[in-house]
């Protein structure tokens, strides 16, 4: 146990009290991406009174907080604050009620239903154990709230918005996901930890006519199904099976009655790689794919492609996340444990090391109650525990708290407390 896991323990009462009155307003209160005002505000007004400088509105609605400490490594810390645009439906007494509109105006309810309210709960509880025993570290910390990293916007924003000299540049940069696993656990791993994503509109042209006289239409239905059933092969048929690659059609539109052929329709695609050489081979066949049906169906007009997000992989520096391994052994012991593949979901934390050329190292904490997981690995149902972006996803409050706190105390410990480092240089 490290000076500031101490130092957690002895203050831990009221504080994890505190923390938790503030997941759960958090949670009442989400906000989409780029439009976190609220939780901005929170997250800056909490820091402004510990002693750090606070930055706000960097990348729109994010929130930079820099203390210098002394000599010593620059640490960045960073957590994501937007929430999706989905109805929750978890049944808790703290579940969110509240509606936005997206950016089609369409009406939406607002959830935190991919936990990044723990993500800052956790990053306040530790902004304030960090601010509250300078004596046991040293160096410069840099404490980031980030925004819009479910539409991929919000990192590359602050790195755009960071500037030459504005704000330090880290030497090392850690962050944290609560997913579905026991709570009270952590799980790392070196390398490609998490898919790089792209998410692409396709917009298919045809001949609008009269249900009853298709023979003068183009018809882009015909065309758009034809086209997701042929996408689909890409992964089968295309990419070997030792290289795992997804892609998903999320959204087929067309059309607004049963006796009208429409002039167009419209796919939406998601598609998760885990490294850069099948990510260009999909992207380019997608394309492939695409232009032949419609050069099939006689389509007038080529198709259109829009970029919706796109996602780098991430992928953590080794001797870096060997450090933080050795630190979580010493922390939690067999609770920590190395994850035994890459998950499939994708994160824009990387864009900032990407940028910088600077390391990296992101980890996973369980959320799910510890019994209920172990039933459902018994049972070989882990896959219908409500995982993150179902609207019945809800961590365990405890002790998933006290857990995400340790956990980035302890990661920041190894670069910042001069006993830990020791400790890994040994």
């Amino acid at each position: 146990m490290n000076a500031l896991t101490q130092a957690l323990g002895a203050a831990e009462s009221t504080l994890i009290t505190e923390l938790e009155a503030l997941y759960k307003d958090l949670h009442l209160h989400p906000e989409l991406s780029m439009h976190e005002v609220r939780t901005a505000k929170i997250a800056a007004d909490a820091m402004q009174g510990l002693g750090y400088e606070v930055t706000r509105n960097v990348g729109v609605t994010g929130v930079v907080c820099v203390m210098k400490n002394g000599a010593g490594p620059v640490v960045m810390l960073r957590a994501d604050m937007d929430a999706l645009p989905m109805a929750e439906n978890t049944g808790l007494p703290y579940a969110s009620t509240v509606t936005s509109y997206d950016e089609d105006g369409v009406e939406v309810g607002v959830a935190h239903s991919c936990g990044h309210d723990i993500h800052v709960t956790w990053m306040i509880g530790a902004a304030r154990i960090l601010s509250a025993n300078r004596a046991a570290w040293s160096g410069t910390l840099l404490i980031v709230f980030q925004p819009g990293e479910e539409t991929a916007e919000g990192a590359n924003a602050m790195v755009r918005d960071w500037g030459e000299s504005r704000f330090p540049k880290p030497d090392i940069i850690l962050g944290q996901h609560v997913m579905v696993g026991a709570a009270g656990t952590v799980s790392y791993r070196p390398g490609v930890t998490l898919s790089a994503g792209d998410s692409l509109k396709i917009k298919l042209f045809g001949r609008g006519s009269h249900g009853s006289q298709p023979q003068t239409s183009i018809d882009p239905v015909i065309m758009a199904a034809a086209t997701t059933l042929r996408l689909q092969t890409i992964v089968s048929r295309e990419i070997a099976p030792t290289e795992p690659a997804v892609l998903t059609i999320g959204s087929l539109q067309a059309g607004t009655k049963e006796n009208i052929i429409p002039d167009d329709a419209t796919i939406k695609l998601n598609m998760r790689t885990f490294n850069e050489d099948t990510r260009e081979y999909m992207l380019k066949s997608i394309r492939r794919i695409c232009c032949a049906e419609c050069d099939a169906s006689g389509a007038e007009r080529t198709p259109e492609f829009t970029t919706i997000n796109s996602y780098p992989l991430t992928e953590n520096d080794l001797a870096a996340t060997q450090k933080v391994a050795e630190a979580f052994g010493r922390q939690f012991g067999k609770n920590a444990s190395l994850a035994p593949s890459p998950a499939s979901a994708s994160e824009d934390f990387s864009n900032f090391g990407r940028t910088w050329g600077v390391p990296y190292v992101f980890w996973f904490v369980g959320g799910t109650d510890p019994a209920v997981y172990a039933k459902a690995q018994q049972e070989k149902t882990v896959n219908k525990i409500p995982s993150n972006h179902s609207p019945k996803f809800a961590p365990q409050i405890h002790p998933t708290l006290e857990t995400g706190l340790q956990a980035m105390l302890t990661a920041a410990a190894a670069w910042l407390c001069p006993s830990a480092r020791a400790e890994t240089n040994r």
